[in-house]
């Protein structure tokens, strides 16, 4: 992990905290944070498609719509978010719509993700805003927190 991943780790483990609410409904525990400009968390969120019987509600788009609301504005400009698994599709594209500035996520998603793995969504150059993103961010306890969830409901 580089040295500018490691600045994030502590942020990470809120996310992971956060991760753990999502399996009382069933949730796959995902989670998410947003920092504003400062560091300071501006939103969270996790998985609550059960819970909601939303299949929108991914634990990122949670964590966007709270920052908004916190902020009074859809633009995260400065903001970074801090997942525990690598975006999805929609996911990486809330991202880019929400102008957040960062992403950082734990564990690498090989067969869903969209910021590396099987696309990537948010650098592609055709779009109109590329946020920086630092993965791998304690991504062996990000992954064996799915992994455990799975091993379980299995």
């Amino acid at each position: 992990m580089t040295g500018s991943a490691h600045r994030f780790n502590d942020a990470m483990r809120q996310a992971l905290d956060v991760a753990r609410r999502a399996t009382s409904s069933g949730d796959v525990p995902i989670g998410a944070v947003v920092l504003d400009a400062a560091g300071e968390v501006i939103g969270t969120g996790y998985n609550a498609r059960e819970a909601d019987s939303d299949p929108t509600a991914h634990a990122e788009i949670l964590a966007i719509r709270a920052a908004a609301a916190r902020l009074g504005s859809w633009r995260l400009d400065g903001c970074t978010l801090v997942v525990t698994l690598e975006p999805c599709t929609m996911c990486a594209g809330a991202v880019v719509l929400a102008r957040l500035s960062r992403l950082v996520f734990g564990a690498y998603d090989a067969k869903a993700g969209a910021v590396g793995s099987l696309w990537d969504v948010v650098r592609d150059r055709r779009l109109n805003h590329r946020p920086e993103v630092i993965g791998g961010v304690l991504a062996d306890d990000a992954g064996a927190l799915i992994r455990d969830f799975f091993g379980e409901h299995r």
